[in-house]
């Protein structure tokens, strides 16, 4: 089997089997946090003004901002997509490498610069409040095979999550194209249209899922992988 079709099938089956967990709805804002911290981070780093970010109960979220108009939305526009997608990357390595405890880490502090720094809304508050408590407990549970189960959860999440914001900014830059939300932006800045955008977001989505994937399976791989056998002979 391809690694393409491995990607696709994993993406689907994951997105299959979180939809049933019920508190799988939790961590989905993970990505949205992660999200809105890049376009932050990228406004800072461009010399702007980050004002404040809001998340939503639906995943969404916004970072309201002051930057010079110009070349510097086009970065801007594009950091949300690419911080989500490479940071499902960096947890899937940290699983590979069998660093879990640096992507728990990771995500708290995340969280923690967020609710510090930069989110001020009453659900996004609350909600960054639940999230560092349940991923500390996570992180000190006894049970390793509970803090796995939690970490691939949140990671799985957290990569479905980046795939699907490209498709469904596919579907509104078809339907309502002024609100495909950093595709629109994008297509102001530059000119081109925000379907072009959003598959750009699409097709580094996927790869970023098809690193992570393969992160995922190596670690399985190498557990089938029989040790070797060492025979002397006189």
């Amino acid at each position: 089997m391809s690694r393409w079709m491995t990607t696709i099938l994993f993406l689907v089956g994951s997105a299959i089997l979180t939809g049933w967990i019920p508190f799988s709805s939790f961590f989905r804002n993970v990505d949205t946090m992660v999200h809105e911290l890049g376009h932050a981070v990228a406004t800072l780093v461009l010399s702007g003004q980050v004002l404040y970010i809001e998340l939503y109960s639906n995943h969404a979220g916004v970072t309201y901002s002051y930057i010079e108009q110009g070349w510097k939305t086009i970065p801007l526009g594009l950091a949300g997509y690419v911080t989500a997608s490479l940071f499902a990357v960096f947890l899937f390595n940290c699983y590979r490498k069998g660093k879990l405890g640096l992507g728990f880490v990771a995500m708290s502090l995340l969280a923690v610069l967020s609710l510090a720094f930069f989110v001020n809304n009453t659900f996004g508050v609350v909600w960054l409040i639940g999230f560092i408590v349940v991923n500390g407990i996570a992180m000190f549970v006894p049970f390793p095979f509970l803090r796995k189960f939690y970490y691939l959860l949140v990671s799985f999440i957290c990569l479905e999550e980046s795939v699907m914001g490209p498709i469904n900014l596919i579907y509104m830059s078809v339907f309502d194209p002024s609100r495909a939300g950093d595709a629109s932006g994008l297509s102001r800045s530059t000119g081109l249209p925000a379907m072009l955008w959003a598959i750009v977001f699409l097709i580094f989505a996927l790869l970023c899922a098809r690193k992570a994937i393969a992160d995922f399976m190596a670690v399985n791989r190498a557990r089938k992988t029989p040790a070797p056998r060492w025979e002397s002979q006189v």
